[in-house]
């Protein structure tokens, strides 16, 4: 009889149990945290200028935080995007416009705002990402000499290109990714 075999299905076994421990503690970590925006995104902020001081106190390792910086700059572009992207709206733009149709709606309609990347996500995105670039800054394979201005240079006409497309797209379909300047109205209960 061989209970090698055996033994072999008992160790992976316990590593799945491991593993499904482990993936239902961090799934615990991650709901009780999702009422709590303010401090988790006070979280994030503080991780990313830790990760700014190892880059600082290194000397090095631009190509990361310039990596990181276009991760979360794609990252920002899809939570400000409508769920209903730039190139579908602006084809079904071009569609409606070949072909006659009835009105189906008001100007003045409600249209929920519903984002392409939902808040918890793009917090989420940005806490992994950080914590791998974090990582990856204490590696010396990922620190490639390069001439950081170039890269700061193009970082930053980037990031003017892709805001001056994400608000001429605002401005086109008339939305506003952002609540803190919208009316808010109160339920009265009747008593």
């Amino acid at each position: 009889m061989d209970f090698t075999q055996n033994d072999n299905l008992q160790k992976e076994s316990s590593f799945n149990l491991f593993l499904r421990k482990l993936s239902n503690s961090y799934q615990r970590i991650l709901d009780t945290s999702t009422p709590y925006k303010l401090q988790r995104w006070i979280f994030a902020i503080v991780l990313i200028i830790l990760f700014f001081f190892r880059i600082i106190t290194a000397q090095g390792y631009y190509v990361v935080i310039y990596t990181l910086g276009i991760y979360l700059l794609t990252q920002f572009t899809l939570f400000l995007s409508p769920q209903l992207g730039t190139l579908d709206m602006d084809i079904m733009e071009d569609d409606m416009e070949d072909e006659p149709t009835l009105p189906v709606n008001n100007d003045d309609e409600f249209k929920p705002f519903i984002r392409r990347l939902p808040e918890f996500k793009f917090w989420h995105n940005t806490i992994r990402a950080t914590l791998l670039a974090f990582v990856c800054a204490f590696i010396p394979f990922f620190d490639i000499p390069v001439f950081w201005p170039i890269l700061l240079m193009y970082f930053i006409v980037i990031t003017y290109l892709s805001m001056k497309k994400q608000i001429d797209h605002m401005i086109k379909h008339k939305y506003i990714p952002f609540d803190f300047g919208k009316k808010k109205y109160n339920q009265k209960v009747d008593k």
